[in-house]
């Protein structure tokens, strides 16, 4: 699919603003906006899968935190830099998804999500459980942070981010997401046609995981500590919300509703956990009223040359 000129001046001008954050702005923004990119790393991962399979992943946070905690463990206890580390909690994450994938993703109707929701569960439970390997409820402190400087580490996880965004869009409008838009569908026809409906799943669910892993060791490093609370449903209520606000299936939607989302609830801090209700709410009128959700429905008006 061709870009427009209007799509191209937009996104142009998005990211001349994400390129000016830490110019227009004080270290508090920059530092906002930092965790809004990696959000937005983990809501195209999540789409990525869930999206164009249909198939809701609602373990996610389980993927984010095996890449934080790998990271955060290898760091801490064994001094090994960051930047090994993130090709680590990559690598810990696509073992994960194999892991998970293989026995989960032969579930029909609901029990796939169920079944990973349950992992993600145990997944917290055994965190607190192992206190002497993750530090227990108060995690694992004083990391090491990739980059020292607020701007720099902005400005990588901005490259970062469009990268992810790259890789994962162009995957998504290659031949591998017409097959994964197939599979959700008609999975039962895709497999009387002779494609490996299983392996394709799989691989969806690895692609995502690494993902996820990677923002989940960018977090850690940026916040400089893990704890519990990154596997937590607080997490994935917040991830899958950011999906469908900015539009689900899409990708570049996600991570436009991540952003938006992560700003909000930036505004909204001095509410404590009410953001979730103003979240559940956001949701229920996406769902009702706006089901291509918000950031994707503008960004083809804008390619057919309409007002949006």
């Amino acid at each position: 699919m061709k870009i427009t000129l209007r799509q191209s001046l937009a996104l142009a001008a998005a990211l001349a603003l994400l390129a000016a954050v830490p110019w227009l702005g004080s270290a508090y923004m920059t530092g906002v906006f930092t965790v809004c990119l990696i959000y937005a790393i983990w809501a195209m991962g999540w789409d990525f899968f869930s999206g164009l399979t249909g198939r809701e992943n609602f373990g996610y946070p389980l993927f984010i935190g095996i890449g934080a905690y790998a990271t955060g463990y290898l760091d801490a206890n064994h001094g090994i830099s960051p930047w090994l580390g993130l090709f680590v909690a990559m690598g810990m994450s696509a073992l994960l998804g194999l892991v998970i994938g293989f026995p989960t993703l032969r579930l029909k109707g609901p029990y796939f999500a169920l079944a990973t929701l349950a992992a993600a569960a145990i997944a917290q439970r055994m965190l607190l459980i192992l206190w002497d390997i993750t530090g227990g409820e108060e995690g694992i402190q004083g990391l090491t942070p990739l980059v020292l400087d607020t701007v720099r580490y902005y400005y990588l996880v901005l490259g970062v981010a469009l990268a992810s965004g790259a890789v994962l869009v162009g995957l998504s409008r290659s031949r591998w997401g017409l097959l994964l838009r197939a599979i959700r569908g008609d999975e039962a026809s895709c497999q009387a046609a002779g494609i490996n409906v299983t392996f394709y799943k799989i691989a969806a669910l690895v692609i995502s995981a690494v993902f996820a892993g990677l923002g989940g060791a960018l977090y850690a490093s940026y916040q400089m500590q893990v704890s519990p609370q990154i596997v937590s449903v607080l997490m994935l209520v917040a991830v899958v919300t950011m999906v469908y606000v900015g539009g689900i299936g899409s990708v570049y939607g996600a991570a436009g509703g991540a952003i938006v989302l992560s700003l909000l609830g930036e505004m909204l801090r001095s509410a404590g956990e009410y953001r979730l209700l103003v979240y559940a709410l956001l949701l229920i009128v996406v769902i009702f009223f706006l089901r291509g959700g918000l950031v994707a429905p503008l960004w083809r008006r804008l390619g057919k040359g309409a007002t949006p």
